[in-house]
């Protein structure tokens, strides 16, 4: 039998449409603010590598890694608006917008791991109410490791940090500058390097990650293990392209996202030795902070403390209950 050559053409268009529906891809793109060495970004390519298989290649995350998509206080913004489907941000970072961002920032609120997964159980129906006001969703999150103090000089109390050029990435790193007395210059990773050769930043506080990550130790021999907080880095999908995707590949999304949380976590906590180790191979001098440090350093956190929860209102003070409730409990 012979088909007409408009049957034939007809049936080749159908077959060619059909194997497209059924291998129909979608491509996400994920800007990330840190190095891809970051343990962060690690877990973010193992994110991306999970949904791909989960999906069978139907939905493909690039990850864009050491801000070089985005800068890390643009990221947010680009995922809200739909210039990235989804992206990592610091929490921290925007708490100007609303102070829930900031829950995370505050120094000895949460200290340890355990507290800050307690404070972060706390916080995360607010975050997700919040979020979900401005068109994203919450994926999930990692802590990172404790934050100390850099310095460019030994440290027996915060009078030792006036005047010192201080590194603000975050307004509550800011804010610190401001009650300490140090000159806040505002720097994000990516630029770290850079301002401490040239002397643009003499102090900061950050995780051992961070100073690792930006060869701190080539330009600061000291850093004091204040364990003061563990801000949160959080993936953030944009909800119009979340709720585009089919419910099967949703739920691979979803299922990956938990996982990576789980080893997010577990890796952060393994790592925190490991850069201590390692810093202090590169000669970097890992210190117990003095105790008037900590006194010092403590009531500095009070005080934010006190200013957070005034901001934040029956939100903020709902957030903190709960969490001292749970420390409480255990």
């Amino acid at each position: 039998m012979k088909f007409k050559p408009s049957l034939m053409t007809a049936t080749f268009v159908c077959a060619v449409a059909s194997g497209a529906s059924a291998f129909a891809q979608t491509k996400w793109d994920l800007p990330a603010a840190y190095p891809a060495t970051n343990f962060h970004t690690e877990n973010l390519m193992q994110f991306a590598a999970d949904v791909d298989k989960a999906t069978a290649g139907k939905l493909k995350i690039t990850v864009h890694a050491n801000a070089s998509l985005f800068k890390a206080n643009e990221i947010k913004r680009a995922v809200q608006g739909g210039q990235a489907q989804i992206g990592e941000i610091l929490l921290v970072n925007f708490e100007n917008e609303s102070p829930i961002y900031g829950a995370d920032g505050i120094p000895f609120l949460a200290s340890s791991y355990a507290d800050s997964k307690k404070l972060y159980t706390a916080q995360k129906p607010a975050l997700d109410k919040l979020l979900g006001t401005q068109g994203m969703k919450l994926m999930y999150t990692v802590a990172w490791p404790p934050q100390g103090i850099y310095s460019k000089k030994p440290l027996a109390s915060v009078a030792d940090l006036r005047g010192i050029k201080w590194r603000a990435y975050s307004p509550a790193t800011a804010k610190i500058a401001e009650l300490i007395g140090a000159q806040p210059v505002t720097i994000q990773a990516a630029e770290l390097s850079q301002a401490l050769a040239t002397g643009v930043v003499e102090s900061y506080m950050s995780s051992g990650s961070t100073g690792y990550d930006s060869k701190t130790y080539e330009s600061i021999k000291y850093w004091y293990d204040t364990q003061a907080w563990l801000p949160k880095n959080a993936i953030i999908v944009n909800k119009k392209a979340f709720d585009a995707l089919d419910a099967p590949t949703q739920a691979a999304l979803t299922k990956a996202a938990l996982e990576a949380e789980v080893r997010g976590w577990k890796l952060s906590e393994d790592k925190n030795d490991f850069y201590k180790k390692a810093l202090t191979e590169k000669g970097m001098n890992i210190l117990v902070p003095p105790a008037k440090l900590v006194t010092d350093m403590k009531q500095v956190g009070s005080i934010m403390l006190a200013d957070w929860q005034k901001k934040a209102g029956p939100e903020g003070e709902a957030i903190v209950s709960s969490f001292k409730a749970a420390q409480i409990k255990n």
